[in-house]
């Protein structure tokens, strides 16, 4: 390792603390991750020294403030290797992001008896503001199902394919079971058909290698706050052919070309879709999250997570009684499982009183839950700056909580 894993820790404050009298385990990072100081300082000197409103002043502080974010839109182009930044749009989050895209695509393009192919798996937000859309224009949704071993039907997918189909919106990554979707090949299937892609990246983008021209995906989704950036900061990445096309998704200031009470005209991309004032100390935290994990070497952070999870997977097999809920052969991050009869809430409970941070419930995935027959589940999500010590700590509680359940 390039890093030190103390060294990492040490950046956390957070993980320094106790809970309930127990040292911190904190395995909620499919939830949120923490922030590393060099982010909080970051986001905290946007107030401390340049806070001013961007791209609309002609003042030194407004100058300034609007450099230091533009910059950031430029890190992300290189991050996820986007052709031009111009196809970087900063919003809220992923599901800002994707109600963007229902909105802007399905207003400009989709007609009634289209169709768009969502699968079982995916997060609530890559699913209700298509049927809001769906509402609106008579469009139709396909599910497509997935396997008992947290797979999607690939067969399935092909099958569903036809000269109605407008779009497909896929999770990279699942944030119940960690599997990796095959994106480039769904992408590849999808194009032969002249048919567009998103790709959620909420649970990919600090994980795996997220490259957009390599994926050819014509949209790519995700949050900062998943990857160590502050919270309400997101990006969403279109190609410009379609962004030239899409109507803008909210009205506002920035938006705007000129405007007249006898009609408006729409500024160039990326502008087109940022309405109002953005998050920019937010986002300004985004750039410094983003430092932060290329100083400590992606590729290394990107393997020794892998490694991680597969040791926790192998220690927690050894638990009497756990169930887990998906087991694809490409997965990664998370893990999620029961334990015996118990209520995925009360095991949560009872790791909360020693010391661990997990999620309990449907992770807002209730589809994928009623498709496995489940009211929910435990999960146990990794980051980079948790410790094989922590999955030996948490393999300890499981049977504790265990015996003490019955």
């Amino acid at each position: 390792m390039a890093f030190d894993i103390q060294n990492i820790r040490d950046d956390f404050p957070i993980l320094g603390q106790k809970v309930n009298g127990k040292p911190l385990v904190y395995l909620d990072n499919a939830a949120t991750t923490q922030k590393p100081v060099s982010v909080i300082e970051a986001e905290a000197n946007v107030y401390r020294t340049i806070n001013s409103n961007i791209h609309r002043g002609v003042h030194h502080l407004s100058n300034v403030c609007t450099e230091v974010f533009e910059d950031v839109r430029q890190k992300v182009k290189d991050f996820i290797n986007a052709p031009s930044s111009d196809e970087v749009i900063f919003t809220r989050g992923t599901t800002e992001s994707v109600n963007l895209l229902a909105a802007s695509f399905g207003e400009t393009f989709l007609n009634p008896g289209d169709e768009i192919i969502l699968t079982e798996m995916e997060h609530h937000s890559n699913i209700v503001p298509w049927q809001l859309l769906a509402q609106r224009k008579g469009v139709t949704i396909k599910v497509v199902p997935v396997t008992d071993g947290g797979e999607l039907d690939m067969q399935a997918l092909g099958e569903m394919l036809n000269e109605k189909t407008r779009l497909i919106s896929v999770a990279h990554i699942s944030n119940v079971m960690g599997t990796i979707n095959p994106v480039r090949e769904i992408v590849a299937l999808a194009h032969a058909a002249e048919i567009p892609v998103m790709i959620d990246g909420a649970q990919a983008i600090h994980h795996v290698p997220v490259d957009v021209q390599a994926l050819d995906c014509d949209f790519y989704v995700f949050s900062g706050h998943k990857m160590y950036a502050p919270t309400g900061v997101g990006v969403f990445y279109g190609k410009r052919k379609w962004l030239e096309q899409m109507n803008p998704y909210q009205g506002g200031g920035e938006m705007i070309d000129k405007v007249s009470f006898s009609g408006t005209t729409f500024n160039d991309l990326p502008y087109k879709f940022e309405a109002g004032t953005p998050n920019y100390a937010g986002i300004i935290g985004l750039g410094a999250a983003i430092d932060y994990l290329k100083q400590n070497h992606l590729e290394e952070i990107w393997n020794y997570e892998h490694q991680l999870f597969e040791y926790a997977l192998d220690k927690m097999k050894s638990v009497s009684g756990i169930r887990f809920v998906g087991e694809a052969a490409q997965h990664t991050s998370v893990i999620s499982f029961l334990l015996g009869n118990s209520h995925p809430f009360d095991v949560g409970t009872l790791l909360d009183k020693l010391g661990f941070a997990l999620r309990t419930g449907h992770h807002c995935a209730q589809p994928l839950m009623d498709r496995f027959g489940i009211p929910g589940t435990v999960r146990a999500s990794f980051a980079f700056y948790n410790t094989k010590e922590e999955v030996d700590h948490l393999v300890e509680a499981l049977i504790r909580v265990g015996t003490m359940l019955g």
